[in-house]
């Protein structure tokens, strides 16, 4: 017997139709709604082989918590990346750049060289 899941997204709109609040909540949960500030949402279509994509985050969601977002969003990929490939080479690669994204947006620390 299959199992389903499902995960809901709730996006309040201001007047101006821009995100104010998002909620979400999963199946797997035993809490109600869970309050967030942004999401990224890419779904990988098999018949046209593209990606449909959907950001979007609130207007009170500020420069240093997108630049936190973005670097642990990059560095799950990266891990996401490797689980899937095994391609170590590129995934360092990419791993590089992530934590050059952290290092210039003061998330991590710099290396030493």
């Amino acid at each position: 017997m299959s199992k389903t899941n499902e995960v809901i997204l709730k996006v309040i709109m201001d007047e101006e139709n821009y995100p104010s609040e998002i909620y979400w909540k999963s199946d797997n949960q035993q809490q109600d709604w869970e309050k967030c500030k942004a999401f990224l949402l890419s779904l990988f279509e098999d018949k046209s082989k593209g990606t449909l994509k959907l950001d979007l985050w609130t207007k009170d969601f500020q420069l240093e918590e997108m630049n936190q977002f973005m670097y642990y969003t990059l560095f799950s990929l990266c891990e996401t990346y490797m689980k899937a490939t095994q391609n170590q080479k590129l995934a360092n690669q990419f791993m590089s750049f992530v934590n050059f994204f952290g290092e210039e947006n003061h998330i991590i620390e710099r290396k030493l060289s």
